[in-house]
């Protein structure tokens, strides 16, 4: 024993020594030949080294010296190589050749010379060692004056050659195995040096310059990595070895996993392990059909090793990135409900068994926070709740109950809460539920009793989701309360909702499966009475939007109609009889028409329908005051609605009468109850009937029926659905207003304008050279968003001129409203002011019954879109301008802007993109200039809450709909920076003094950082 170490200690000595006299050669060195020379006198002694080759790329001179070398035996050089790559030799002879011989040498070798005696210092050498000595070259800094270059692109060569080319890591794995490692050397020991090495490589793409191979990039270079170290694990595998705390291989790749998930490849990673390993769980079931059992396929080495490494991952983020990646991999390969169930118990069984972490991720985290794929859902509470092989494709109880209902406690307890469906996003929303109604379908009456508060939080939150606008969230109440009552009382289960009629629950509520990485959308067929503001965002940007579009789905709960009437010529004279919908039989009959009784045939009697319907008996409404009268009394069915057929009728005949009832018909009709009064299963047209008779009065007497419509809004006698109802009736009466369509019979004046005509000021003069063309009305190709109306028309070429000529575009509107019989004209802005002031006035009083900011929080959003609806159909008119403040200033409420439902919060975006819309940026920049600052202010808050929109909300389509909004503000912004400065043009014209910020073209808005220049 002493012998060898004194062996050792001399020979370890004479290589140092050999070293060094290397080194001192190569910085003596004259010429390249030198270089090679001293390098090969030293690699002679460590590896096989073809001589012969070497010395047919050297001067003549040099060659007897490079013969005359001794070559020692292989065992002398297998122990030299171990002592040169584990003691102080390597590193220091490493430095010399990447730095010096790197940069002052190595681009005059040949290609051969540099094979033999320059790279094999590097890939035969040992992996961990070298990984430790040229990775960290990649990254030198130019501040000893050297070309950074050329050391950079040597270091990248050698690290592609060694670890890609020749595997490297596969052979740094396996250099960490117990075979390898010395016996005197420690696990503590061996531990920083695999932490070190698996940390450099993982850092090769980082440390990766400009115009580096391509290989190095992270996807390429983690692949090739991930595939040698499967290999090594096979290999570890195939000696059949019992795990040990000194076998670092596996501690290895499951750190070099670790540090490729932290590096954002988790999915490349998994994309490579589940295949695998779904491979050998569908191999082992092919040969296992009768029986499954998971220590039979743990027996298998293969598989066992996979274990191990998961095992072994300690770091939550990455173990988490694997398991969440794992799942999603596996809904890409269709992994069946067993299949999938073996590669998690595979994966991460042991650390669920051993690591407290583990188990909270699966159990709480996958379950609560995060959202996957239904199937994913269904195989995590599989594996981690239930904790058994499913059966038959459905989730299968086993032997831990307690595991069960804990899980289920805390699902239930997260899903009750308001604050859940208030701020929790719709797909969050819908996978608890899922998952909730997943464990519900497989408990037992005697379970759920056993529970401490299910039952109770059940039924909260059933009840707080029906109240709920959305039609989707509802659907979700019905879900849980149908599961809920089949445990409760399985013959007689409760369908709150038609689309929960069958069997099978739909747990995935008409969502689209989320794909991989990516999150679940709504899907178009479940549309609901907010589909308005949710499609917003996309539609106000279409540029030929007009006035009296829809502004969103036209699906509603009452399946609304738009009202669009033509107005009739007033002098016209019409019999009021006509107007009622009863059929006044003629009692003349033709006596020719008939048949004698006696010549028919027995076939053809037909018995008499001898029962008196009264038809006769009827009275047939012909005034507007007896409408009244038959609305009020309730007692009279039939009579309601008998009078509610004819209502619209005679409110759109406009009698003369018409003024002085408004009132009261607004009033009753409101008040009267189309459910008591309908048949059964006819509600619906009859709310059909009363809102459009109330949309005819508020379009015919708008500030009569206004001002008793708006006193009724916040009375404390109407319900919710009344309220609503009155929003819809002012919302539906806007829109018809400013899309008015008259017929004109005569016509009144020339065709052709005049200057001498009223006309707009905005108009193009028909004035224009001999020869000039027609105007035409053309869409603006320049802008998403349709600020104005554009014009061309052809003029004549000049003499000489081989050009047709060009184009001139005018603004605002087409000059071709009379070529037609009929005509658009928008009348709301005349009523904007009543639709909308007395609206806004006390919507933030908590009245008796009334509680807008609060429990009614769907009134008040309806509100807001009602207002905003107002806007838009005020666009580019005076009234808009003027109304704006007003608006803004509700809108900027903290109560309202911040309010806890997202739906709130749509309406007021909806209602802020409105009124951008609805400003001409003419107007804003003449309020800049006369220092009006209600509106820079208003403009200002729209953009800074926008952008906290953005950056905080939590809902998916506030989030859209603000981005949309501050799009909206920038083009405004644009617009009327321009516009100042048509105006800056204009002043100097006139030399008229206006204010110095003006005059330069800048906009001032308060809260900007910077001002707007024109």
């Amino acid at each position: 024993m002493e012998d060898e170490k004194r062996k050792r200690r001399e020979m370890e000595t004479e290589l140092l020594q050999k070293v060094s006299d290397t080194i001192s050669a190569i910085n003596n060195a004259k010429r390249v030949d030198d270089v090679v020379l001293a390098l090969h006198s030293l690699a002679v002694l460590l590896f096989p080294i073809d001589t012969p080759s070497l010395s047919g790329v050297i001067s003549e001179r040099y060659k007897l010296q490079l013969l005359k070398v001794e070559i020692p035996s292989v065992n002398e050089k297998r122990d030299r190589w171990l002592l040169f790559y584990q003691g102080a030799a390597f590193p220091a002879l490493a430095r010399i050749l990447l730095y010096d011989v790197a940069l002052n040498w190595l681009s005059c070798f040949p290609l051969s010379a540099r094979k033999l005696v320059y790279d094999v210092f590097f890939v035969n050498g040992f992996a961990s060692e070298v990984v430790q000595t040229v990775i960290p070259s990649l990254e030198h800094s130019a501040s000893d004056g050297l070309d950074v270059n050329a050391i950079r692109s040597n270091a990248e060569r050698l690290v592609e050659l060694c670890l890609l080319e020749n595997k490297g890591v596969q052979q740094a794995a396996r250099e960490f195995s117990a075979s390898h490692v010395p016996k005197d050397f420690t696990s503590t020991q061996l531990k920083p040096v695999l932490l070190r090495v698996a940390q450099l490589i993982a850092s090769v793409p980082d440390k990766a310059r400009m115009g580096a191979p391509k290989s190095f990039s992270s996807h390429l270079f983690f692949k090739e990595i991930i595939v040698q170290l499967f290999s090594a694990a096979e290999e570890r595998n195939m000696e059949n070895c019992a795990y040990s705390e000194v076998d670092g291989t596996f501690q290895f790749v499951g750190e070099l996993f670790t540090r490729i998930c932290r590096r954002g490849s988790s999915d490349l990673l998994v994309s490579e392990i589940i295949p695998q390993i779904l491979r050998l769980v569908r191999s082992f079931l092919l040969r296992n059909k009768e029986s499954v059992s998971r220590d039979i396929i743990m027996s298998e080495p293969s598989i066992q090793s996979w274990s191990m490494i998961m095992e072994l991952i300690r770091d939550s983020y990455a173990f988490e990135r694997l398991a969440e990646q794992s799942l999603h991999q596996l809904a890409f390969e269709h992994a069946s409900d067993l299949e999938a169930y073996l590669v998690l118990w595979i994966l991460f069984h042991k650390s669920m068994k051993h690591q407290s972490s583990v188990r909270f991720l699966f159990v709480e985290k996958f379950v609560i926070w995060k959202v996957f794929p239904l199937c994913c859902l269904r195989w995590i509470l599989q594996f981690s709740v239930l904790e058994c092989p499913p059966d038959a494709g459905t989730l299968t109880k086993g032997e831990k109950n307690y595991v069960l209902l804990d899980t289920l406690q805390r699902l239930v307890a997260v899903w009750a809460k308001r604050e859940f469906v208030q701020s929790a996003p719709v797909e969050q929303q819908a996978y608890i539920t899922a998952a909730a109604g997943l464990l519900l379908e497989i408990m037992s009456r005697e379970e759920l009793d056993s529970t401490k508060d299910v039952m109770r939080l059940i039924l909260e939150g059933v009840s707080c989701r029906l109240e709920y606008p959305s039609d989707l969230v509802r659907r979700m109440a019905s879900s849980i309360a149908l599961a809920f009552s089949k445990i409760i009382d399985p013959k007689n289960p409760l369908y709150l909702d038609d689309g929960c009629s069958g069997e099978n629950i739909d747990w995935e509520f008409g969502l689209v499966a989320p794909k991989k990485g990516a999150s679940s959308t709504l899907n178009d067929a479940n549309k609901d009475e907010n589909t308005e503001l949710l499609t917003m965002p996309v539609l106000i940007k279409k540029s030929d939007d007009t006035v009296g579009d829809e502004i969103g789905s036209k699906g509603s709960v009452r399946n609304k109609k738009s009202f669009h009437h033509e107005l009739v010529d007033p002098d016209e004279v019409i019999d009021p009889a006509t107007l009622n919908n009863d059929v006044v039989s003629d009692e003349e009959q033709d006596d020719n028409a008939s048949e004698d009784s006696e010549t028919s045939t027995g076939s053809s009697l037909q018995p008499y329908d001898l029962s008196d319907d009264d038809s006769d008996l009827r009275r047939n409404f012909t005034q507007l005051l007896d409408v009244v009268g038959a609305l009020r009394k309730s007692d009279d069915p039939d009579g309601v609605e008998r009078a509610l057929d004819v209502a619209e009728k005679l409110v759109r005949a406009s009698p003369d009468e018409l003024k002085h009832v408004a009132a009261d018909l607004a009033r009753t009709l409101v008040q009267v109850r189309c459910s008591d009064t309908a048949v059964e299963g006819e509600e619906e047209s009859t709310e059909e009937k009363r809102q459009r008779a109330l949309v005819a009065l508020v379009v015919t007497c708008p500030f009569e029926s206004l001002e008793n419509i708006n006193k009724l809004l916040y009375s404390p006698h109407l319900d919710v659905s009344q309220r609503i109802m009155i929003l819809d009736v002012m919302t539906d009466a806007a829109k018809e207003l400013a899309n008015a369509r008259i017929e004109q019979k005569y016509q009144s004046r020339p065709l052709i304008s005049t200057t001498a005509e009223i006309q707009p000021w905005f108009l193009p003069s028909s004035k224009g050279p001999p020869g000039a063309g027609s105007w035409k009305e053309i869409s603006d190709r320049d802008s998403p968003l349709n600020w104005s109306y554009c014009y061309e028309r052809e003029l004549p070429s000049k003499p000489g001129q081989i050009r047709k000529g060009k184009t001139r575009r005018w603004d605002l509107k087409s000059t071709n409203i009379y070529a037609n019989g009929n005509y658009s004209v928008n009348k709301f802005p005349l009523y904007a002011a009543a639709f909308m002031l007395p609206a806004m006035q006390g919507f933030d009083k908590k009245r008796h019954g009334v509680d807008l900011l609060g429990r009614d929080f769907v009134v008040l959003g309806r509100l807001i879109h009602m207002l905003g609806i107002c806007m838009k159909c005020a666009t580019l008119h005076p009234e808009a301008f003027a109304l704006a403040p007003h608006l803004l200033d509700m809108l900027s409420s903290r109560e309202v802007c911040y309010h806890r439902e997202a739906y709130v919060r749509r309406s007021v975006l909806f209602a802020a993109s409105c009124i951008l819309m609805a400003l001409h940026p003419s107007y804003v920049a003449s309020a800049l200039i006369e220092g009006n600052q209600e509106v820079a202010r208003g403009l200002e808050w729209i953009r800074t809450w926008a952008l906290h929109v953005t950056e905080s909300d939590q809902d998916r389509e506030c989030y859209t709909m603000a981005m949309a909004c501050l799009q909206l503000h920038a083009e405004m912004a644009l617009q009327a920076s321009r516009a100042l400065e048509s105006t800056e043009t204009a002043s100097q014209a006139k030399i008229i003094g206006i204010p110095a910020n003006v005059a330069k073209g800048v906009i001032k808005i308060p809260g900007l950082n910077s001002p707007l220049q024109g």
